[in-house]
């Protein structure tokens, strides 16, 4: 015969005695992260735990000092470009005069093209004494032959061409009703067939220097505006050339990007340089009411755009920079 197991009045007994053996473990006693790390403060060792289990107080322990301000393009690209060679169109003032300090300032050695022969000689005198070679050339864009010479003369006297920044350019604005003919042409010529004759020209150099240089890598710049993305009243004949430059630098970048020679579009807006000066009076009155109320870019603020685009390593190629001041609307 089978005896019953005796059970407590409720049963479970044996498992109320087993649990009742069970050592107690206090209760942990709940703490601020500061009330720890007071206690703690004089060996570490809870910091240590926590910043294992918490990876984000980790990483905000190690943050670096806030940078006290601004880093210049020229100090950041200081020296990058050196053993190179750099030629600037447009180069007696505004974007290209500042263009051709700043990549001087990085080290290349600076071939200076435009019109004006005393500024150009100035300027190159100037950037050759901080030790880079500077070439003053004297030379008209818009006449294909002195295009081509002054570029054959740039690689043949500095020995090679990196980089080619093609910046002269004319803005002749006003209503196509009232528009001399003559001041097309200036532009058709200037801003589209210079700009065309410079980039043929120097397409050779720039090719073989990808092919030899350290830095296996060459740019061609062309300066565009924003009246070629954006067409106002009053910039008809300006907005066709420079939407024509936008154009053709999408087509060659499209057929030299397979061979290191990096295609560059710069689009400012408003610029305080002399092609406002270069308007009728009547106009430059109309540019007056448009722009005179805002802060424009200076030409600094585009030769930066140039050395930041210029100064990349190899992988990187920037193909169209759109740059407006802050307060301008088209």
């Amino acid at each position: 015969m089978r005896l019953a197991r005796r059970r407590g009045p409720r049963g479970g007994g044996d498992r109320r005695l087993r649990r009742a053996a069970r050592p107690r473990r206090p209760r942990a006693r709940r703490r601020t992260p500061g009330a720890a790390a007071r206690k703690h403060d004089g060996d570490g060792r809870r910091l240590r735990r926590r910043a294992r289990r918490r990876p984000d107080r980790r990483r905000r322990l190690r943050l670096a000092p806030r940078s006290p301000g601004r880093v210049s393009a020229v100090t950041a690209t200081e020296g990058r470009l050196a053993g190179t060679v750099a030629l600037v169109t447009g180069a007696s003032s505004g974007i290209g005069e500042a263009a051709a300090r700043n990549l001087a300032a990085a080290g290349a050695d600076v071939a200076l093209l435009a019109r004006r022969t005393g500024r150009i000689e100035a300027l190159a005198a100037e950037l050759g004494g901080g030790g880079v070679r500077a070439l003053a050339i004297e030379a008209d864009v818009s006449d294909r032959e002195q295009a081509e010479a002054a570029v054959a003369r740039a690689a043949a006297e500095l020995g090679r061409l990196d980089t080619v920044v093609n910046n002269a350019g004319v803005m002749l604005l006003g209503p196509i009703l009232e528009a001399p003919v003559a001041e097309w042409e200036q532009m058709v010529e200037v801003n589209l067939l210079g700009l065309l004759y410079v980039a043929k020209a120097s397409l050779p150099h720039l090719l073989a220097a990808a092919e030899s240089a350290p830095r296996r890598v060459a740019d061609l710049v062309n300066i565009s505006s924003v009246a070629g993305r954006v067409t106002r009243l009053g910039s008809g004949a300006y907005s066709a050339t420079k939407h024509a430059v936008g154009a053709f630098s999408e087509s060659l970048r499209q057929e030299v990007t397979g061979r290191h020679v990096r295609v560059s579009l710069i689009e400012p807006g408003a610029v305080a340089t002399e092609l406002f000066s270069h308007n009728r009076p009547e106009v430059q009155e109309r540019l007056k009411g448009r722009f005179g109320e805002i802060e424009r870019l200076e030409a600094e603020d585009i030769a930066e755009v140039i050395a930041f685009i210029v100064t990349r390593g190899r992988r990187v190629a920037i193909n169209e920079v759109l740059l407006r001041p802050t307060e301008q609307t088209g």
